[in-house]
């Protein structure tokens, strides 16, 4: 806080004026007050940490508090900012200072302040996208006075591994982030990684993340994955050269607002048919990403191969069952099979209306 400084002139009276002739060498005096504890002026959130799905509206909390007998400031300015992950950066979300206000970049039209009260500077986010997860900062400026809270953003969703048709560890950084968007994804963060092998995630083959980090993640330690006489946990390679370096991907997903399902044919299909089936039924063929939210999210479940968009041959089983995944509930993976073979069916996504 800033010192207030309390300056007390001393006026001079009549019999004052008479103390200087009689005592010229008295002089005015000027006596200073300070007051170290000022106006208090800090800015709070309610919560830490708020959770939605992809397509759903959202608040940031962000309270100011003042002392009551400071009036709002018409120059107070609110500047939200999306934290990245290594920190040192910042991307502008929404600033406002009186009537003026402007949002930034994919957040132009989906962001604005809740202003519930003259001290409500929280930000009402809709239309939630895979890209908003992550940390927000909430920067409030009153003339020398400012604060800030960083609120979390979380989404409901779903990580899975990818990699495509070439085979594994083929994708640099930039190959592994236009991949989990190929399959309706992005690539995940540490944080939606460690949630997943909390959930129960092992997977032996290491992925990048976000971060531009390479880790895996283990909940039954064995030889190939790290030594068997190691504890559970996510394997870290460290940060890798994002050019020149090649792995697999861990890709994370969310709610869709469309319909996903299996389109009964009268015989099997090539990948050619399976994507012209989708496509004279008012779809498109599934991603995988798409798979991965309906199974995990939806709980959708069927035991019957099928092509999805990246030509691999998937199924969803979401309870475990003789001849259907008997030892889990997972996304079964045939691999990248011929696309002139005629053996399986096809997963098709439709966007609702």
């Amino acid at each position: 806080m800033i010192p207030v400084l309390i300056c007390a002139l001393v006026s001079l009276s009549v019999a004052e004026t008479n103390l200087d002739i009689l005592y010229p060498e008295l002089e005015h005096s000027r006596t200073i007050y300070v007051t170290e504890n000022g106006p208090k002026f800090n800015v709070m959130a309610e919560q830490a940490k708020v959770v939605t799905r992809r397509g759903g509206n959202v608040t940031l909390p962000c309270l100011i508090q003042r002392e009551q007998q400071l009036p709002p400031s018409r120059k107070m300015r609110i500047k939200w900012t999306k934290l990245t992950s290594d920190y040192l950066k910042e991307v502008d979300v929404f600033v406002a200072m009186g009537y003026h206000k402007r949002s930034y970049g994919t957040f132009q039209g989906r962001v604005q302040l809740q202003g519930a009260s003259p001290m409500d500077a929280s930000l009402v986010m809709t239309d939630v996208t895979l890209d908003d997860y992550g940390r927000y900062k909430c920067e409030v400026i009153d003339g020398l006075e400012d604060d800030t809270v960083v609120v979390s953003l979380k989404l409901e969703g779903v990580v899975f591994p990818y990699f495509p048709r070439l085979g594994r560890y083929n994708l640099n950084f930039y190959d592994a982030e236009q991949a989990c968007q190929d399959q309706d994804a992005v690539v995940a963060s540490f944080d939606q990684l460690y949630e997943a092998w909390r959930g129960g995630m092992d997977w032996c083959n290491a992925g990048w993340l976000s971060d531009g980090s390479v880790q895996y993640p283990i909940t039954t330690p064995r030889e190939p994955c790290g030594g068997r006489n190691t504890v559970p946990g996510i394997r870290n390679y460290g940060l890798r050269d994002k050019d020149k370096s090649h792995y697999d991907v861990f890709c994370f997903t969310s709610f869709h607002k469309g319909k996903f399902y299996y389109l009964i044919q009268s015989s099997k299909l090539t990948y050619d048919e399976a994507v012209r089936a989708c496509q004279k039924d008012g779809a498109q063929i599934a991603k995988v990403g798409q798979m991965f939210a309906a199974w995990k999210l939806n709980k959708y479940d069927r035991c019957d191969a099928g092509w999805l968009a990246d030509a691999s041959v998937r199924y969803p089983i979401y309870h475990p069952r003789r001849r259907c995944s008997p030892t889990e509930a997972t996304v079964r993976f045939n691999g990248f099979p011929d696309k002139k073979h005629k053996l399986y069916g096809v997963y098709c996504y439709k966007e609702n209306n």
